[in-house]
């Protein structure tokens, strides 16, 4: 359980990179309004990759910077599947990602019960 946050850092420059490599990265950041949005994933506000880089990526990096606990459940990979299916192939790592990144809190979850 010890390298699972080794591991999540690993998937956090993963996504970032493939946002960057994908064309998927803004440069500008979104009004504040828009990232505090009170809806799961700011889905009212932000496009969901707009939500990985603004919201989740920073959150988690923050998290493990500063060894705070991770999330104990985490179901992203169904809304990012939901949204991304329709999208660009290349879309299919993030996919990935979001898949890994969800099996790492739930394998980190089930350890701290045991």
């Amino acid at each position: 359980m010890h390298d699972i946050p080794n591991r999540i850092a690993d998937i956090l420059l993963e996504v970032e990179a493939t946002l960057r490599s994908s064309g998927l990265w803004d440069a500008r950041e979104p009004a504040c309004s828009a990232l505090n949005s009170t809806q799961p994933f700011c889905l009212d506000t932000l496009r969901f990759e707009q939500w990985l880089q603004w919201v989740f990526l920073p959150r988690m990096k923050h998290a493990l910077e500063h060894t705070r606990p991770l999330p104990e459940k985490s179901g992203i990979f169904v809304y990012a599947h939901e949204y991304l299916r329709k999208s660009e192939p290349s879309t299919n790592s993030l996919l990935t990602l979001m898949k890994r990144f969800d099996d790492l809190i739930s394998i980190q979850s089930a350890a701290r019960r045991h």
